[in-house]
Protein backbone atom coordinates (compact mmCIF):
# COMPACT_ATOMS: atom_id res chain seq x y z
CA UNK A 1 0.00 0.00 0.00
CA UNK A 2 1.45 3.37 -0.78
CA UNK A 3 0.59 6.83 0.63
CA UNK A 4 0.62 9.64 -2.82
CA UNK A 5 -0.11 12.75 -1.60
CA UNK A 6 1.38 16.39 -1.90
CA UNK A 7 5.01 16.56 -1.36
CA UNK A 8 5.89 16.36 2.32
CA UNK A 9 9.31 16.54 4.42
CA UNK A 10 10.09 14.51 7.02
CA UNK A 11 12.76 14.44 9.36
CA UNK A 12 14.52 11.28 10.59
CA UNK A 13 17.74 10.69 11.94
CA UNK A 14 20.78 9.99 9.55
CA UNK A 15 23.39 7.49 10.97
CA UNK A 16 26.03 9.81 10.99
CA UNK A 17 23.69 11.61 13.97
CA UNK A 18 22.50 13.90 11.70
CA UNK A 19 19.20 15.08 11.28
CA UNK A 20 18.16 14.70 7.33
CA UNK A 21 14.76 15.28 5.39
CA UNK A 22 13.42 13.40 3.04
CA UNK A 23 10.55 13.70 0.60
CA UNK A 24 7.98 10.50 1.24
CA UNK A 25 5.33 11.50 -1.36
CA UNK A 26 6.20 7.95 -3.04
CA UNK A 27 7.53 6.19 0.34
CA UNK A 28 5.88 3.16 1.22
CA UNK A 29 3.93 3.10 4.00
CA UNK A 30 5.43 1.88 7.22
CA UNK A 31 1.75 0.24 7.95
CA UNK A 32 0.30 3.56 10.09
CA UNK A 33 -3.13 4.06 8.66
CA UNK A 34 -1.74 7.38 6.77
CA UNK A 35 1.91 8.18 7.61
CA UNK A 36 0.74 12.09 6.71
CA UNK A 37 0.47 14.99 9.10
CA UNK A 38 -3.09 15.05 7.56
CA UNK A 39 -3.44 11.18 9.09
CA UNK A 40 -1.83 11.83 12.12
CA UNK A 41 -3.92 14.21 13.33
CA UNK A 42 -7.04 11.91 12.26
CA UNK A 43 -5.54 9.06 13.89
CA UNK A 44 -5.42 10.97 17.21
CA UNK A 45 -8.53 11.99 16.59
CA UNK A 46 -9.58 8.12 16.43
CA UNK A 47 -7.55 7.54 19.52
CA UNK A 48 -10.32 9.90 21.66
CA UNK A 49 -13.27 8.32 19.74
CA UNK A 50 -12.01 4.41 20.55
CA UNK A 51 -13.03 4.13 24.14
CA UNK A 52 -16.55 5.32 23.31
CA UNK A 53 -16.96 4.00 19.92
CA UNK A 54 -15.23 0.23 20.34
CA UNK A 55 -15.27 0.13 17.14
CA UNK A 56 -12.21 -1.60 15.09
CA UNK A 57 -11.39 -2.17 11.54
CA UNK A 58 -11.33 -5.68 10.01
CA UNK A 59 -9.17 -8.21 11.13
CA UNK A 60 -8.21 -11.45 10.62
CA UNK A 61 -10.96 -13.99 11.74
CA UNK A 62 -10.41 -16.21 14.75
CA UNK A 63 -8.16 -16.29 17.85
CA UNK A 64 -4.61 -15.80 16.76
CA UNK A 65 -2.73 -13.71 18.71
CA UNK A 66 -0.06 -13.98 20.90
CA UNK A 67 0.67 -12.07 23.81
CA UNK A 68 3.46 -11.22 25.25
CA UNK A 69 2.82 -9.43 28.27
CA UNK A 70 0.07 -11.40 30.63
CA UNK A 71 0.27 -11.16 33.97
CA UNK A 72 -0.15 -14.27 36.43
CA UNK A 73 -0.37 -14.87 39.96
CA UNK A 74 1.64 -17.97 41.17
CA UNK A 75 0.16 -18.96 44.74
CA UNK A 76 3.48 -19.05 46.38
CA UNK A 77 4.06 -15.28 44.72
CA UNK A 78 1.08 -14.67 46.26
CA UNK A 79 1.69 -15.55 49.68
CA UNK A 80 5.14 -14.08 49.91
CA UNK A 81 3.96 -10.43 48.44
CA UNK A 82 0.81 -10.88 51.00
CA UNK A 83 4.02 -11.39 53.53
CA UNK A 84 5.78 -8.48 52.64
CA UNK A 85 2.32 -6.29 52.24
CA UNK A 86 3.67 -5.91 48.49
CA UNK A 87 0.13 -7.47 47.47
CA UNK A 88 -2.37 -5.59 45.88
CA UNK A 89 -6.24 -5.81 44.54
CA UNK A 90 -5.05 -7.20 40.95
CA UNK A 91 -2.43 -9.82 41.87
CA UNK A 92 -5.11 -10.74 44.52
CA UNK A 93 -8.00 -11.35 42.02
CA UNK A 94 -6.44 -12.95 39.31
CA UNK A 95 -7.90 -16.67 38.14
CA UNK A 96 -6.83 -18.54 35.39
CA UNK A 97 -10.66 -18.45 34.01
CA UNK A 98 -10.52 -14.65 34.19
CA UNK A 99 -7.47 -14.64 32.20
CA UNK A 100 -8.85 -17.05 29.55
CA UNK A 101 -12.15 -14.92 29.49
CA UNK A 102 -9.70 -11.79 28.29
CA UNK A 103 -8.05 -14.12 25.97
CA UNK A 104 -11.56 -15.30 24.32
CA UNK A 105 -12.87 -11.60 24.03
CA UNK A 106 -9.50 -10.24 22.58
CA UNK A 107 -8.68 -12.78 19.87
CA UNK A 108 -6.01 -13.72 21.55
CA UNK A 109 -4.74 -17.77 20.70
CA UNK A 110 -1.96 -18.15 23.62
CA UNK A 111 -0.71 -15.63 26.17
CA UNK A 112 3.37 -15.84 27.54
CA UNK A 113 2.54 -15.43 31.11
CA UNK A 114 4.45 -13.64 33.82
CA UNK A 115 4.50 -12.46 37.38
CA UNK A 116 4.72 -7.85 37.30
CA UNK A 117 6.66 -6.39 39.82
CA UNK A 118 8.49 -6.76 42.01
CA UNK A 119 9.08 -10.38 40.81
CA UNK A 120 10.93 -12.02 43.35
CA UNK A 121 13.54 -8.41 43.72
CA UNK A 122 12.16 -7.88 47.44
CA UNK A 123 13.05 -11.53 48.90
CA UNK A 124 16.98 -12.77 50.06
CA UNK A 125 18.47 -15.19 48.23
CA UNK A 126 17.04 -18.29 49.26
CA UNK A 127 13.53 -17.16 49.75
CA UNK A 128 13.74 -16.16 46.09
CA UNK A 129 14.69 -19.28 44.98
CA UNK A 130 12.08 -21.36 46.80
CA UNK A 131 9.40 -18.51 45.57
CA UNK A 132 10.48 -18.95 41.95
CA UNK A 133 10.99 -22.65 41.86
CA UNK A 134 7.18 -22.95 43.08
CA UNK A 135 5.93 -19.90 40.50
CA UNK A 136 7.63 -21.46 37.96
CA UNK A 137 6.38 -25.54 38.47
CA UNK A 138 2.57 -23.17 38.68
CA UNK A 139 3.46 -21.70 35.60
CA UNK A 140 4.10 -25.13 33.63
CA UNK A 141 1.07 -26.99 34.91
CA UNK A 142 -1.35 -23.87 34.06
CA UNK A 143 0.19 -24.11 30.55
CA UNK A 144 0.05 -27.80 30.43
CA UNK A 145 -3.67 -28.35 31.28
CA UNK A 146 -4.72 -24.92 29.39
CA UNK A 147 -4.98 -26.75 25.97
CA UNK A 148 -2.19 -24.17 24.77
CA UNK A 149 -4.11 -21.07 26.03
CA UNK A 150 -1.18 -20.33 27.96
CA UNK A 151 2.73 -20.29 27.68
CA UNK A 152 5.44 -19.12 30.15
CA UNK A 153 8.18 -16.90 30.48
CA UNK A 154 10.12 -17.74 33.66
CA UNK A 155 10.58 -15.61 36.49
CA UNK A 156 14.01 -15.05 37.60
CA UNK A 157 15.08 -14.65 41.59
CA UNK A 158 17.40 -11.83 40.39
CA UNK A 159 18.88 -9.93 41.32
CA UNK A 160 20.75 -13.21 42.79
CA UNK A 161 23.18 -14.15 40.22
CA UNK A 162 23.58 -17.95 41.44
CA UNK A 163 20.28 -18.67 41.75
CA UNK A 164 18.96 -16.83 38.52
CA UNK A 165 21.67 -19.31 36.77
CA UNK A 166 20.45 -22.57 38.73
CA UNK A 167 16.73 -21.34 37.86
CA UNK A 168 17.53 -20.60 34.29
CA UNK A 169 18.86 -24.07 33.38
CA UNK A 170 16.26 -25.59 35.29
CA UNK A 171 13.15 -23.43 33.62
CA UNK A 172 14.56 -23.74 30.28
CA UNK A 173 15.91 -27.53 30.18
CA UNK A 174 13.11 -29.01 32.35
CA UNK A 175 10.13 -26.78 32.64
CA UNK A 176 10.88 -25.71 28.91
CA UNK A 177 9.85 -21.88 29.26
CA UNK A 178 9.82 -19.94 26.10
CA UNK A 179 11.98 -17.51 27.44
CA UNK A 180 12.89 -15.48 31.01
CA UNK A 181 11.18 -13.09 32.28
CA UNK A 182 13.78 -10.01 34.38
CA UNK A 183 12.47 -6.26 35.61
CA UNK A 184 14.17 -3.27 34.01
CA UNK A 185 16.12 -2.60 37.69
CA UNK A 186 17.07 -4.56 40.54
CA UNK A 187 17.29 -1.54 43.35
CA UNK A 188 20.02 0.46 41.88
CA UNK A 189 21.02 -2.41 39.34
CA UNK A 190 19.77 -1.90 35.80
CA UNK A 191 20.30 -5.14 33.74
CA UNK A 192 23.65 -3.85 31.87
CA UNK A 193 25.00 -3.67 35.15
CA UNK A 194 28.61 -5.93 35.21
CA UNK A 195 27.39 -7.88 38.07
CA UNK A 196 24.74 -9.28 35.96
CA UNK A 197 27.12 -10.44 33.43
CA UNK A 198 26.90 -14.29 33.78
CA UNK A 199 23.13 -14.03 33.48
CA UNK A 200 23.20 -12.18 30.19
CA UNK A 201 26.19 -14.29 28.60
CA UNK A 202 24.42 -17.48 29.73
CA UNK A 203 21.38 -16.01 27.93
CA UNK A 204 23.36 -15.14 24.86
CA UNK A 205 24.75 -18.61 25.14
CA UNK A 206 21.22 -20.07 24.67
CA UNK A 207 19.81 -17.52 22.19
CA UNK A 208 17.01 -17.07 24.63
CA UNK A 209 14.30 -14.36 24.40
CA UNK A 210 13.76 -12.02 27.44
CA UNK A 211 11.18 -10.33 28.10
CA UNK A 212 11.18 -7.31 30.58
CA UNK A 213 8.65 -5.70 32.87
CA UNK A 214 9.51 -1.97 34.26
CA UNK A 215 10.16 -2.01 38.17
CA UNK A 216 9.30 1.03 40.21
CA UNK A 217 12.91 2.58 40.32
CA UNK A 218 14.58 2.75 43.67
CA UNK A 219 15.82 6.47 42.65
CA UNK A 220 12.31 7.96 42.31
CA UNK A 221 9.68 6.65 44.74
CA UNK A 222 9.56 9.74 46.43
CA UNK A 223 9.71 12.11 43.73
CA UNK A 224 7.43 14.93 44.35
CA UNK A 225 5.10 14.66 41.08
CA UNK A 226 1.69 14.20 42.12
CA UNK A 227 1.24 11.30 40.49
CA UNK A 228 1.82 7.59 41.21
CA UNK A 229 5.14 6.02 39.83
CA UNK A 230 3.32 3.67 37.05
CA UNK A 231 2.16 7.10 35.10
CA UNK A 232 5.79 7.95 34.19
CA UNK A 233 8.37 5.82 36.23
CA UNK A 234 7.89 3.24 34.79
CA UNK A 235 8.28 4.00 31.05
CA UNK A 236 10.73 5.74 32.41
CA UNK A 237 12.70 2.60 33.94
CA UNK A 238 12.03 0.96 30.66
CA UNK A 239 14.57 3.69 29.24
CA UNK A 240 16.75 3.49 31.65
CA UNK A 241 17.81 -0.11 31.62
CA UNK A 242 17.55 -0.02 27.39
CA UNK A 243 20.56 2.50 28.15
CA UNK A 244 22.25 0.48 30.29
CA UNK A 245 22.34 -2.44 28.00
CA UNK A 246 23.33 -0.57 25.30
CA UNK A 247 26.51 1.83 26.75
CA UNK A 248 27.56 -0.83 29.06
CA UNK A 249 28.37 -3.12 26.13
CA UNK A 250 26.23 -5.87 26.65
CA UNK A 251 23.52 -5.38 24.15
CA UNK A 252 26.72 -5.56 21.41
CA UNK A 253 28.42 -8.53 23.14
CA UNK A 254 24.91 -10.30 23.91
CA UNK A 255 23.34 -9.84 20.38
CA UNK A 256 21.80 -13.44 20.32
CA UNK A 257 19.18 -12.39 23.05
CA UNK A 258 15.77 -11.41 22.16
CA UNK A 259 15.02 -8.83 24.32
CA UNK A 260 11.48 -7.59 24.20
CA UNK A 261 10.69 -4.11 26.21
CA UNK A 262 7.03 -3.38 27.58
CA UNK A 263 5.08 -0.29 26.62
CA UNK A 264 7.00 0.32 23.54
CA UNK A 265 10.03 0.97 24.91
CA UNK A 266 9.10 3.13 27.57
CA UNK A 267 9.85 7.04 26.75
CA UNK A 268 12.88 5.43 24.45
CA UNK A 269 10.67 7.02 21.24
CA UNK A 270 11.11 10.57 23.23
CA UNK A 271 14.67 10.80 23.78
CA UNK A 272 15.83 9.02 20.34
CA UNK A 273 18.10 11.93 19.68
CA UNK A 274 19.94 12.01 22.60
CA UNK A 275 20.69 8.47 22.42
CA UNK A 276 21.67 9.28 18.88
CA UNK A 277 22.73 12.41 18.59
CA UNK A 278 23.71 14.27 22.22
CA UNK A 279 25.33 10.89 23.34
CA UNK A 280 28.04 11.06 20.66
CA UNK A 281 28.57 14.42 21.13
CA UNK A 282 32.16 15.46 22.80
CA UNK A 283 31.20 15.94 25.97
CA UNK A 284 29.44 12.75 26.54
CA UNK A 285 31.23 10.53 23.60
CA UNK A 286 32.43 6.89 24.93
CA UNK A 287 35.07 5.12 22.48
CA UNK A 288 33.34 2.65 20.01
CA UNK A 289 30.14 4.07 19.95
CA UNK A 290 28.45 6.69 17.18
CA UNK A 291 25.22 6.74 15.87
CA UNK A 292 24.63 3.81 13.43
CA UNK A 293 25.87 1.58 16.42
CA UNK A 294 23.06 2.74 18.75
CA UNK A 295 20.56 2.94 16.44
CA UNK A 296 21.12 -0.93 15.41
CA UNK A 297 21.47 -1.89 18.82
CA UNK A 298 18.11 -0.56 19.11
CA UNK A 299 16.67 -2.04 16.30
CA UNK A 300 17.90 -5.25 17.49
CA UNK A 301 15.72 -5.41 20.68
CA UNK A 302 11.69 -5.94 20.09
CA UNK A 303 8.88 -3.74 21.59
CA UNK A 304 5.26 -4.73 23.03
CA UNK A 305 2.19 -2.62 22.43
CA UNK A 306 0.94 -2.83 25.71
CA UNK A 307 -0.60 0.46 27.04
CA UNK A 308 0.74 2.03 23.97
CA UNK A 309 -1.63 0.78 20.95
CA UNK A 310 -2.64 4.48 20.01
CA UNK A 311 -1.38 6.49 16.95
CA UNK A 312 0.23 8.49 19.23
CA UNK A 313 2.95 5.79 20.42
CA UNK A 314 2.71 3.75 17.32
CA UNK A 315 3.47 6.29 14.75
CA UNK A 316 6.36 7.59 17.01
CA UNK A 317 7.90 3.87 17.77
CA UNK A 318 7.84 3.09 14.22
CA UNK A 319 9.52 5.99 12.71
CA UNK A 320 12.86 4.37 14.13
CA UNK A 321 11.59 0.93 14.80
CA UNK A 322 10.66 -2.04 12.13
CA UNK A 323 7.32 -3.43 12.40
CA UNK A 324 9.24 -6.50 12.31
CA UNK A 325 10.31 -6.08 15.67
CA UNK A 326 6.84 -4.99 17.40
CA UNK A 327 5.14 -7.98 19.60
CA UNK A 328 1.50 -8.06 20.98
CA UNK A 329 1.19 -7.59 24.77
CA UNK A 330 -1.62 -6.45 26.36
CA UNK A 331 -0.83 -6.00 30.44
CA UNK A 332 -3.49 -8.10 31.23
CA UNK A 333 -4.62 -7.72 34.27
CA UNK A 334 -3.97 -4.22 34.28
CA UNK A 335 -5.67 -3.82 30.31
CA UNK A 336 -7.51 -5.76 28.48
CA UNK A 337 -6.73 -7.87 25.06
CA UNK A 338 -10.16 -5.81 23.80
CA UNK A 339 -9.10 -2.65 24.00
CA UNK A 340 -5.64 -3.74 22.22
CA UNK A 341 -7.14 -6.08 19.53
CA UNK A 342 -8.98 -2.50 18.61
CA UNK A 343 -6.43 -0.36 18.98
CA UNK A 344 -4.27 -2.18 16.75
CA UNK A 345 -6.60 -2.44 13.98
CA UNK A 346 -7.61 1.67 13.93
CA UNK A 347 -3.77 1.91 12.95
CA UNK A 348 -2.63 -1.17 11.09
CA UNK A 349 -3.93 -3.87 8.15
CA UNK A 350 -2.98 -6.41 6.44
CA UNK A 351 0.62 -8.38 6.51
CA UNK A 352 1.72 -5.53 9.38
CA UNK A 353 -1.06 -6.28 11.83
CA UNK A 354 -0.58 -9.86 10.97
CA UNK A 355 3.12 -9.63 12.12
CA UNK A 356 2.75 -7.48 14.87
CA UNK A 357 -0.17 -9.71 16.45
CA UNK A 358 1.87 -13.32 15.85
CA UNK A 359 4.13 -13.71 12.73
CA UNK A 360 6.78 -11.47 14.70
CA UNK A 361 6.70 -13.32 18.23
CA UNK A 362 6.81 -17.33 16.30
CA UNK A 363 10.20 -15.85 15.11
CA UNK A 364 11.25 -15.51 18.85
CA UNK A 365 9.09 -18.45 20.50
CA UNK A 366 10.58 -21.37 18.43
CA UNK A 367 9.12 -23.74 20.87
CA UNK A 368 5.55 -22.44 19.48
CA UNK A 369 6.29 -22.97 16.07
CA UNK A 370 3.77 -25.80 15.08
CA UNK A 371 2.31 -26.21 18.74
Amino acid sequence: MHARETCEEKYMFGFEGKISSVCTCDAPSSGLADPGRRAFVAGTAAFGALAASGCATTQPAGPHRIDVHHHISPPAWVTALKAAKLDSPPVNNWTPARSIEDLDRGGVATAITSPTLPAAGFLNAPDAARVVRASNEYARKLADESKGRFRMFAMLPMPHVDATLAEIAYAMDVLKADGVAFMTSYGNKYLGDKEFAPVMDELHRRKATAYTHPNEPACCLNVASGVPPVIIEYGTDTTRTIASLIFSGTARRCKDINFIFSHAGGTISAVTERFLVQMNLPAFARPGFDSARVLAELRQFYYDTAQASNPVAMASLTKFIPISNIVYGTDYPYRTAEDHTKGLAQIFSGADLRAIERENALRILPRMRGA
